[in-house]
């Protein structure tokens, strides 16, 4: 039975616990969740053997992400509210690579906006139909048609592409990295590379944004983490050595703190999790050992209530932590969630996405090879049907706080937030006027409208003795 000691998953089957211990959910005296069923997950798929540092899941509001496996680069795109069996040859799917895919991101200012990384060296962007429904409302997968044609497709890396990170506060800019050791920063509106990173000596194992999108850092096999200025391309700070265990190194900023989280590996093969501070990166302000397993850790940050969720490839177990910005910084609650599944990846849902009113106050979703897509949703009891402002302070909205322009030229703000209430008037999922971005197919049909009309024209003026000319 899999169980959890803080803000327990939901599962089906009910569990009570009668203490919880949590630092920014004090006021809380019982825990209960309930066991998974297989009508909540989403199964039937063989997930492609590509191995990497990427999460191997994603998901917006209102879609998750992950690649099968097979040739052209296939992508099952589900919806959270259509769990059910995946079913090879007649469930449609998103494919248009000639290579693998390596990676993925959502936009975060729009839900049906995708972008893929590929072994064949491009990103594509690809638009989800509004009518996309691959599993019915009975679980049971739906004929449709493939998404086989790209937005915007972006090319300019020499080698394999890894790694994704849209900008969380700019429309329309997307970061990459790829095997040729360089990151790349695009306006995927005009397809353009804006800037391009050069100075890392190997392999990039992960890449992240500042709270406000103004520089990033990167994680490498050379045990450096780089930070880095995102308009200007420069290195502005370096951890020489993060970890010392040769395994991947993962990186979060703690919203605007001031410090960063790394996981990684010690020289004796422990787990263990740093905070540093940006003003002094000689020392790591606390070091916690975690564990001694063998598996990459991936952390999952809420800022809104600064719980870190520390996933391990490999393992099952979920720990749940909360970052505080004084000493002792780092606090473990409890046990977190128990498995004996493996996870293969791990993402975290949107808050836009959750069950406000039922208290759900986080939801992850892990993807494993034998069970699918199982939901692991954490909530908070409360006896109230009152909306629980201590727990859903405004979070980030779906609404970019300015333009990839104004982001270039210089601009520097915060996410723009939203309240989760549903009671108010600004909670909506509309998000950010879209761009309206046109496929080659779609440019072809519209061409040949054109000539037609051109040509029904030309007749016409030629009946009347007009030249055309």
């Amino acid at each position: 039975m899999e169980r959890s000691l803080f803000l327990i998953p939901k599962l089906v089957g009910r569990l009570t616990a009668n203490s919880c211990c949590c630092c920014c959910c004090c006021s809380l005296s019982r825990c209960h969740g309930h066991l998974f069923t297989i009508q909540a997950c989403h199964t039937g798929f063989r997930l492609s053997t590509v191995t990497g540092d990427q999460q191997y899941i994603k998901a917006s509001a209102k879609y998750f992400a992950v690649a099968l496996f097979g040739g052209g680069g296939q992508v099952y795109v589900g919806r959270h509210d259509r769990p059910g069996r995946f079913s090879p040859g007649s469930t449609p799917t998103l494919h248009g690579h000639s290579g693998a895919i390596l990676d993925f991101e959502w936009n975060p200012f729009d839900d049906a906006m995708l972008a893929t990384a590929s072994e064949d060296t491009t990103v594509k962007i690809w638009s989800i139909p509004d009518d996309w429904e691959p599993i019915d409302d009975k679980g049971c997968s739906k004929a449709g048609s493939d998404v086989t044609d790209s937005l915007v497709d972006l090319v300019g890396h020499a080698k394999k592409v890894n790694l994704l990170r849209f900008h969380p506060t700019a429309n329309n800019i997307l970061m990459s990295t790829s095997s040729d050791y360089t990151v790349k920063i695009w306006d995927i509106e005009t397809a353009q590379n804006l800037t391009t990173f050069e100075d890392m000596t190997d392999l990039c194992q992960d890449i992240v944004w500042d709270f406000r999108g103004d520089n990033y850092a990167t994680a490498c096999k050379d045990k450096a983490v780089r930070f880095v200025d995102a308009r200007s391309a420069t290195l502005t700070a370096k951890i020489q050595q993060a970890h010392g265990g040769v395994k991947g190194v993962k990186v979060l900023y703690m919203g605007e703190s001031g410090k960063i989280l790394t996981t990684g590996h010690s020289r004796q093969s422990g787990r263990e999790v740093k905070i540093w501070d940006l003003n002094n990166l000689s020392k790591p302000l606390v070091t916690e050992k975690i564990d001694n397993a063998a598996g990459v850790l991936m952390p999952m940050y809420d800022p809104d209530t600064n719980v870190v969720y520390l996933c391990g490839k490999g393992d099952g177990n979920i720990r749940t932590c909360e970052f505080e910005d004084k000493a002792p910084y780092f606090h473990k609650l409890n046990d977190g969630f128990r498995s004996t599944t493996a996870l293969k990846g791990v993402c975290m849902v949107p808050k836009r996405a959750l069950d406000i009113m039922g208290c759900e106050s986080a939801r992850l979703l892990k993807v494993t090879n034998e069970s699918g897509v199982q939901p692991l949703s954490f909530y908070v009891p409360r006896k109230s049907d009152a909306f629980q402002e201590d727990i859903f302070p405004d979070t980030a909205s779906n609404v970019p706080a300015h333009t990839a322009e104004e982001w270039l030229s210089g601009s520097s703000k915060p996410p723009e937030t939203i309240s989760l209430n549903p009671g108010m008037s600004n909670h909506s999922n509309g998000g950010a006027t879209k761009k309206k971005f046109s496929t080659v197919s779609s440019l072809t049909a519209e061409l040949k409208i054109a000539n037609l009309r051109i040509k029904y024209l030309e007749e016409k003026l030629a009946k009347a003795g007009i030249s055309s000319d």
